[in-house]
């Protein structure tokens, strides 16, 4: 009898084991679903490097993060490497989110509070730079009658967990940085989007928002239940944008009613967090989320089109190009992705862990490496060096690399030249004249600047 127990109890614990052990390996395998070319799938919206040069885009060429709307980070400009250095600006600090350029300007936020507005040709100021001791974590966003918006987080030192947070937009004067008014709120991450004469944003309080442009008078709010991070875009009168629950939303810019929620894997009932904004193209809704996985969602459904694991985390934006997804991961791996199926186009190596989203031009897609990111991660995080490289698009063959980048988008750029962000310093670029008559892109070159 005591035997049979014995056996009984033995058999049990094994079952309750192999149980066990099969709801881990099912709560813990990433998602994977292989996409379509004939489901949701637009290819009428192309995002374009060759767009009339309009007088607003003469203007105001490179307006917000993501270059356009949609976040698609494809710039319509033709410059190539290699590039000469003609200023070279010191931010005293991290410079965590790329410039935008405007008005023959160029305007910046450092991570700690500073605030510059610098001559695009020259790299001197235009105005007192201003201290406003608050953490910032975005890109401004350029509008026009020579005004721009800047989004601020928390007082520094940038204590995540403080009690009571608090932050603002600002709306500025492009020429003279005079502010013209203030829209409070609990600290923002999102870089504002601007469409008509709306600004939309997201909060650490769960609210997406939609505020006036000229008054800084709030429209509508959407609450989401969880910290929202994630900069919006827009596209069909819809604007997308995710949280810190893992959840992307589908919310109509006008109204702020809330169309579709999608989400991401659940593991043992919770999901991993947002961090990286939403590109729009093709009619679908292309984000990684920080547990390592890549997701296409239908603009029109909300519906999971097609999921990749890649790496350990994706913290990167993505670009999107002649149907396909470019993305970078913290183990070190940069994708082009089908945009249709999300199968691997091609992959490289990178020297470090990728943080930052890339940015493509004139053929090119740039992407910076971050040496340090992930220090204290939990899962395996490539550490090594500082750059930004250029690959060929389509073929993923390197033509460039360069010493300098880290945090932010590798490069933005005007009709003239080209802006890269390194760590703590700011690079205004030109290319090299002949290669612009028509030479060929040619092996990796270096630019002339100090490695940071």
């Amino acid at each position: 009898m005591v035997r049979r127990l014995l056996i009984g109890g033995v058999i049990a614990a094994t079952v309750l084991g192999v149980a066990a052990y099969a709801y881990y390996r099912n709560e813990t395998k990433l998602v994977e679903k292989r996409g379509s070319a004939t489901e949701e799938f637009d290819t009428s919206s192309e995002p374009s490097q060759r767009k009339a040069p309009t007088r607003e885009r003469i203007k105001v060429p490179w307006s917000t993060y993501g270059y356009d709307l949609q976040r698609t980070k494809v710039s319509p400009y033709d410059h190539r490497p290699p590039y000469r250095t003609k200023w070279r600006l010191d931010g005293l600090d991290t410079l965590e989110f790329p410039p935008s350029v405007g008005y023959g300007n160029i305007y910046l936020a450092q991570q700690k509070g500073l605030f510059f507005g610098l001559n695009a040709k020259t790299g001197k100021p235009i105005f007192k730079t201003k201290d406003y001791k608050r953490c910032a974590a975005s890109s401004p966003t350029i509008g026009k009658r020579y005004t721009l918006y800047q989004a601020y987080m928390h007082p520094v030192p940038c204590v995540q967990d403080a009690a009571n947070p608090t932050g603002f937009i600002v709306a500025k004067d492009t020429r003279t940085g005079r502010e013209k008014w203030r829209f409070d709120v609990q600290p923002i991450e999102s870089s504002p989007l601007l469409r008509g004469n709306r600004l939309y944003f997201g909060s650490w309080d769960g609210n997406v928002y939609a505020i006036n442009a000229t008054t800084g008078k709030q429209i509508w709010s959407t609450s989401t239940g969880a910290k929202v991070n994630t900069s919006a875009a827009y596209s069909n009168g819809r604007i997308f944008i995710a949280n810190d629950d893992g959840n992307v939303y589908g919310i109509d810019a006008k109204t702020g009613r809330q169309i579709w929620q999608a989400s991401s894997q659940s593991q043992f009932g919770s999901r991993e967090f947002f961090y990286a904004s939403p590109t729009v193209a093709y009619g679908r809704v292309f984000i990684g989320n920080s547990d390592g996985t890549m997701y296409a969602f239908g603009t029109r459904s909300g519906k999971t089109l097609w999921a990749r694991p890649l790496g350990t985390y994706i913290y990167s934006g993505a670009a999107v190009y002649e149907r396909k997804v470019y993305v970078g991961t913290y183990d070190g791996s940069f994708y082009a992705l089908d945009a249709a199926t999300g199968d691997t186009t091609w992959q490289r190596e990178m020297p470090s862990a990728v943080h930052a989203a890339p940015t493509v031009m004139d053929g090119l897609v740039y992407v910076a490496t971050c040496s340090s990111c992930g220090t204290e991660a939990s899962r395996a995080v490539k550490m090594g060096t500082d750059s930004t490289t250029a690959f060929n698009a389509i073929s993923g063959k390197q033509v460039w690399r360069n010493n300098a980048g880290k945090y932010a988008n590798p490069i933005v750029a005007d009709q003239d030249r080209v802006y890269l962000t390194g760590r703590s310093f700011l690079y205004g670029l030109r290319p090299v004249a002949a290669r612009r008559r028509g030479g060929s892109a040619g092996g990796p070159a270096r630019l002339g600047v100090s490695p940071r």
